[in-house]
């Protein structure tokens, strides 16, 4: 077999990990699948390019000669992408899944001028797999998401990921407190908040007494069914909207918003302007739900990504 870009993703990315299983969870493939791969790629170089052992792999001395060679053939074909980007640099498509306000895409557009920010509402695993297919420039995830979406094809680039905000899951209730007793709106097992609700409620003591109405895909289709059922759900303060009460819980969970891009895809300036943005963003939002601003600033020690826009600030 001919030796191609994917192949040489595989070798730098062991080589860069220290070991096949590292590798392995570096790109999202089972161990055994990926040891398949580096065989044949080994069988096609003429000889093993590592060394196994209990604490990793090392190179042997054909791989000290050709994994340097593999590794500068994907950092062009980085470049190549970067180059690409850039040259194409008049767009930049973002994915977000549910949590899409009219004024975000202004926000954004405001620190990438002359770029025309093009937002999209999308499934988590849609949004990531847009990324990876090159159809959108940078994603909006849930954390969940990464982990569970499906294993990416080797032959693309990797992905990066970093934590822009993590947020609590609190109780949607009308705003009308009369609302059925134990009444329940609930997430389908295909949404990322369902592991999470699922935990919470148990903790609540709730599963084995409530009455379910309904099961959503989305937070909006909840928040909808609160307002009009009377009944309660679990949301995000992203997922919530202003004909609902929102009521922290003790014993709650972050749940993180994550920004994903090909790397190589997207400069390293415009990443930490959209990570700022989207953060600086995020506090004003929070502002405009009744109680949030308060919680933020008593739990900031929590939530180190937004130090620096939570230091000094006024509970409110």
């Amino acid at each position: 077999m001919d030796i191609e870009l994917r192949h040489a993703r595989i070798v730098v990315t062991i080589s860069e990990a220290g070991s096949i299983s590292r590798g392995a969870n570096e790109l999202s493939l089972p161990q055994p699948s990926l040891t398949a791969q580096l065989r044949r790629i080994e069988r096609a170089l003429g000889g093993e390019l590592f060394e196994r052992s209990r604490s990793g792999v090392t190179p042997t001395p054909l791989g000290e000669r050709l994994i340097p060679l593999l590794g500068d053939l994907v950092r062009r074909a980085d470049e190549i992408n970067a180059q690409a980007g850039r040259a194409t640099a008049g767009h930049l498509r973002l994915g977000n899944t549910e949590w899409t306000p009219p004024t975000l895409g202004d926000a954004l557009q405001s620190v990438l001028p002359g770029t025309a920010v093009l937002t999209e509402t999308l499934s988590p695993d849609a949004a990531v797999a847009g990324v990876r297919r090159g159809t959108l420039s940078v994603a909006l995830v849930p954390g969940p998401a990464r982990l569970s979406a499906p294993a990416p094809d080797p032959a693309e680039p990797a992905l990066g990921s970093v934590t822009v905000v993590r947020e609590p899951v609190w109780l949607a209730l009308p705003a009308d407190p009369g609302r059925a007793e134990d009444t329940w709106v609930r997430y389908s097992r295909e949404h990322w908040l369902h592991t999470v609700e699922e935990r919470l409620l148990a903790g609540l003591g709730r599963p084995g007494t409530a009455r379910v109405l309904h099961h959503v895909n989305t937070q909006r289709e909840a928040m909808t069914w609160v307002a009009g059922s009377g009944a309660a759900a679990l949301a995000t303060p992203s997922g919530a909207t202003p004909d609902i009460r929102l009521t922290p819980l003790a014993d709650t969970e972050l749940v993180e918003m994550q920004l994903v891009w090909r790397r190589g895809a997207v400069t390293e300036e415009t990443l930490r302007r959209l990570v700022h943005a989207v953060r600086d963003y995020y506090c004003g939002y929070a502002r405009t739900i009744p109680g949030y601003w308060r919680w933020l600033v008593e739990h900031r020690a929590e939530l180190p990504e937004l130090q620096p826009f939570l230091t000094g600030s006024a509970a409110c």
